[in-house]
Order: C-alpha cells, then structure tokens, then sequence
C-alpha cells in the first residue's frame, strides 16, 4: 500500500482511497478479492500509512463491494463490519445455472472472454445491468463503479435498446439514492475512453450525477493514471450538450 501512497504523492495527488475487492458467496477458480483476515490486516496497514504521510497526502480507506443478488444480506453485514471511508458498487460475478462456476464479465482470461460469447452477450448484459439496478437500491454506496465494464474485453459487442434503456433506469435510480457515478480511467487503455463511455456520461450530466474519477490502479504506476484527460472530456460533453 505504501507504494501506492508514494506514487500518489509523486503524481501530486493531494488524496487517494484505496478500494480493496469485497465479494460474498462467489465460486470461482482464483480468488480476486480480500476476505475478512486480509481487511483486517489492510486497515492495520492503513491506518499507519493515514498517520505517516498525514501532512503530505489524505488517504482514505474504502472498499469496491461487488454484488451478489443470492448473498444480499451477506454482502450488507460484512460492510456493516466495518468503518469504511467510501463505498463504490460493482457486479463482476455473474451466477448462470449451466456453469459450474461465476463468470467474470470483467475479465481479460480466455476462458472467461470464450463464455461471454458462449453463455450469449445479450444474456449476460440483461443480467449485468439488471442486477446493477436491484444493488443500487438495496446497498447503500457512494458510487458506482465502471458502469459499462462488461464491454471491456468485448469489442465487437453493442447495446441494444432494451440495454440503453436498463442504463437510462440506472441513472434515475443513481440519481434517486444520491450515488455518484466513476471514471474509470482505465478504459482510455484499453478503448481510448473511460469506463463509462461518452454518451453514458452525457446521459448522467442531464441528470445531475456527481462524477468521482478513478484509475482502477492494479499497480503503483498507475495510480492516477489520465486524470489528465477528464476536465477536456467533461468540457467537450458539455459543450456538446450546449450545442444541440
């Protein structure tokens, strides 16, 4: 985590929330999320790292819950176990009975690339930003991570007009509960624009969603990774918006 701190620092960051993995009742062949011993240890570290480096940068301690419509009260007292600073919501983990295990949507492996396509894109998106909206309304977060991630590793995929209009509920219901929506800059890597995309964007700046931005840092590096690169895109939806 220090490492983390130190490249914040570097990159003249004045705050950084780290937001560690959180997921109840998940079957799947690695583990890609802390589990309670692990967050006990990461509020030990982070705690020393908050008092350390107190003059130099504002560290936050939250965590990125993902949802699990068969683990909802699970999910809603392991966050009760502690104090966190920010709570963002995503969905990575998708239960599809045919499978004996969740399958990643976000993930870059082969294997879970090749079930995307062959479970059913549509399927899997119907699933995806359903779920988005039953978590929005049942677990209390102050944003929401990566709308659109699902379409990260597939390029070829489009929304449909049942999709978009799931999306158009999601941001109602985000606006609704008062959760922000994230920029995750990560996408400018992988499809030279954040996740969300542009029009997702647009759409919540209609509706007064506040924005947090976020580098979906795996590594120290890339820590605040295009920042840069959000006032520019903020400003040309805008004026976008302005000229219709």
């Amino acid at each position: 985590m220090e490492e983390y701190v130190r490249a914040a620092i570097k990159k003249g960051l004045k705050k950084i929330t780290f937001l560690e993995h959180m997921e109840i009742g998940i079957h799947y062949f690695e583990r890609v999320w802390l589990e309670e011993e692990d967050f006990n240890r990461y509020f030990q570290e982070g705690s020393a790292l908050q008092k350390k480096y107190s003059d130099q940068l504002t560290i936050s301690l939250g965590v990125e819950v993902g949802y699990n419509p068969h683990y909802k009260k699970e999910l809603k007292q392991s966050l009760a176990n502690y104090q966190w600073d920010l709570i963002g919501l995503s969905y990575h983990f998708v239960h599809v009975p045919e499978l004996t295990h969740h399958l990643n949507l976000v993930s870059r492996k082969k294997e879970n690339v090749a079930l995307f396509s062959k479970v059913g894109c549509k399927r899997l998106l119907d699933l995806y930003f359903s779920g988005l909206i039953e978590a929005v309304d049942f677990l209390e977060a102050d944003f929401l991570c990566h709308l659109d991630a699902a379409l990260r590793f597939q390029p070829d995929l489009t929304l449909s007009a049942e999709n978009r209009q799931q999306i158009n509920t999601l941001l109602t219901r985000l606006k609704a509960n008062n959760m922000a929506l994230e920029i995750n800059t990560s996408g400018f890597c992988i499809r030279q624009e954040p996740f969300p995309n542009r029009t997702i964007l647009a759409a919540a700046m209609e509706k007064g969603i506040p924005f947090v931005a976020g580098s979906d840092a795996h590594r120290p590096k890339d820590v605040g990774r295009h920042f840069d690169r959000l006032p520019g895109l903020l400003q040309d939806i805008r004026c976008t918006q302005q000229e219709r």
